[in-house]
């Protein structure tokens, strides 16, 4: 018995179809991650970064901070430079970058000692 190869890539049949319904399937899928990704991660990162620039600069003198290595301290002087004076106890000054002060730390700190003085603060509906 002869096998005629051409016989059998007929009954081989077509190849089956893309389980995402073609050929667009796969880069609409994609384009939906990349979304997907930007809303989810990428703009509130981007949207954090801005409110922590937006409290560094507006930073000012006698202020209580804590920096992001967990240091507490009050601010002497704002430096041209883009530093931060910042007395951790009596005569005891560091200087510091105003990016190193932590936002959320420095707002629990204040709210705990708000707390702690019986300082009750506004709710905002």
């Amino acid at each position: 018995m002869q096998v005629n190869p051409g016989v059998i890539l007929l009954q081989a049949g077509a190849p089956s179809a893309s389980p995402f319904g073609g050929g667009f399937g796969g880069p609409i899928f994609l384009g939906l991650m990349f979304v997907v990704m930007y809303f989810f991660m990428i703009r509130p990162q981007a949207k954090r970064a801005k409110e922590q620039k937006k409290f560094a600069d507006s930073m000012n003198s006698g202020e209580q901070v804590v920096t992001s290595a967990g240091i507490h301290g009050r601010i002497n002087r704002a430096n041209e430079d883009g530093t931060l004076q910042i007395e951790i106890s009596r005569g005891t000054f560091m200087t510091i970058e105003r990016s190193a002060v932590s936002m959320e730390m420095t707002q629990a700190a204040r709210k705990k000692a708000d707390t702690a003085a019986g300082i009750v603060p506004a709710t905002t509906k």
